[in-house]
């Protein structure tokens, strides 16, 4: 151990610490070459006092910006008190917490838990237990709907249900129960739901691992009405898309309905640890009874300080508005930009400051990677996805000056492919 100690404190230097990472840890990720140790508001700081704008915000959990000083307080004052008690025993504030969130969200109950991709499989297994309990589907045929292009984590139950060739190899035999259907595809939810033993409808009310697919404007409001028909649970997973992102508090604020369970995390926090929560009504959460679902550290005091300082925030600081402001600026960027280059950019979608930049090449090429390593070398941190797809999402906290400058480098960079980045 203090050799470690030793060689690690030792270290300095960016390809320093990307060779201790890649002889130690799991090779699970590709980051871009950048190693970063300090971030205030929307900017980042890497170990050689470069000042980076973050165009990702941690996928979308840094809404409310780095070290947000209203929740580091929160953050401190409560680990000084109490931390952890485990739900062996209550604690003084996830009482507060949940009467807190259900209030916020406008739902009966809220059951909580640590990562975005935990309260998935607590939206699962909520769905099943509703459909035995309440719907009466045959104990075992319960069947729940997921769409292509979906990413909801990397669990097994959410695996069997994704369409990424990645996520998906090698880690088979997977569940049963799961029924996948195209996205943004009504009549194919339709087909499907005629299944009496249907029991949920998970999706993500815009596609954000997957690309920033935005489906068409009357998708999700008469997918909810279809499984309303059917008796069948409408599973918005709000992970990414939630909290602000969008321009409104949830995604599905924008198309008039709520989802029978909800699923949070990431911006919960604002980044500061990991918090997620599953939120529904009386009739789907009271199906659970002790000892069939739990967590140690879901409801732990520190989370529950933490989360209302960081959703307070939300509120008093106007996120949300100001994402649907700058969202529009972006976009409109964005799109002047792909009319200057349509050889470089084919399309620009998104809501809110929740955005893609399509490159114009394949999947294969490396072009966006590319142009992600220029615009570091710029100052600004974006990331590709599915190979030719570049998500930008900037903290909400950003201002209309701040994005100005981002516009403008990205415009720097794209006008000078090819052949820098070619």
């Amino acid at each position: 151990m203090e050799l470690l100690t030793t060689t690690t404190t030792s270290l300095a230097g960016t390809a320093a610490y990307i060779a201790l990472e890649d002889r130690y840890n799991a090779h699970n990720y590709h980051p871009l070459p950048v190693v970063l140790e300090r971030g205030e508001g929307v900017y980042l700081w890497d170990v050689e006092g470069k000042r980076y704008f973050d165009f990702l915000s941690a996928y979308s959990a840094v809404n409310q910006g780095h070290c947000h000083p209203r929740i580091i307080q929160a953050l401190l004052n409560q680990a000084q008190r109490l931390t952890l008690t485990s739900r062996a025993f209550h604690n003084n504030l996830l009482g507060q917490y949940a009467e807190f969130m259900c209030h916020y969200f406008g739902y009966d109950r809220m059951l909580p838990m640590n990562t975005g991709v935990e309260a998935v499989e607590t939206a699962l297994k909520l769905c099943r237990k509703w459909a035995y309990k309440v719907k009466g589907v045959p104990e075992g045929a319960a069947k729940i709907l997921f769409v292509e292009g979906n990413f909801h984590g990397r669990t097994m139950s959410v695996i069997s249900g994704s369409t990424d060739p990645g996520a998906r190899r090698g880690f088979g035999p997977y569940m049963p129960g799961i029924e996948v259907i195209p996205y943004n595809d009504l009549e194919a939810l339709e087909v499907a739901l005629q299944d009496p033993d249907v029991a949920g409808f998970l999706v993500e009310p815009i596609q954000g691992e997957a690309g920033v697919y935005v489906p068409d404007a009357d998708y999700l409001s008469r997918a909810y009405a279809l499984c309303r028909a059917h008796n069948v649970l409408f599973l918005g997973d709000e992970v990414q898309t939630g909290i602000a992102r969008t321009g409104r508090l949830l995604c599905c604020d924008h198309f008039g309905f709520r989802p029978d369970v909800l699923i949070l995390g990431k911006a919960i926090s604002g980044g500061v640890l990991p918090v997620s929560a599953v939120l529904a009504s009386d009739e789907v959460m009271g199906t659970l009874k002790p000892g069939e679902h739990g967590s140690t550290f879901g409801g732990n005091p520190l989370a529950c300080a933490v989360a209302m300082e960081a959703l307070k925030v939300v509120e008093d600081e106007n996120l949300a508005a100001n994402a649907e402001k700058l969202g529009e600026i972006f976009r409109t960027r964005m799109r002047a930009l792909q009319q200057n280059r349509p050889d470089v950019i084919s399309q620009v979608r998104g809501m809110g400051l929740l955005n893609a930049v399509v490159i114009k090449d394949t999947e294969q090429s490396a072009t966006a990677w590319n142009i992600c390593l220029a615009l570091a070398e710029q100052g600004l941190l974006a990331k590709p996805t599915h190979g030719n797809i570049i998500r930008f999402a900037p903290p909400l906290v950003m201002t209309e000056s701040q994005l100005d400058d981002c516009c403008t480098l990205i415009e720097k960079v794209i006008h000078l492919h090819p052949p820098m980045l070619g």
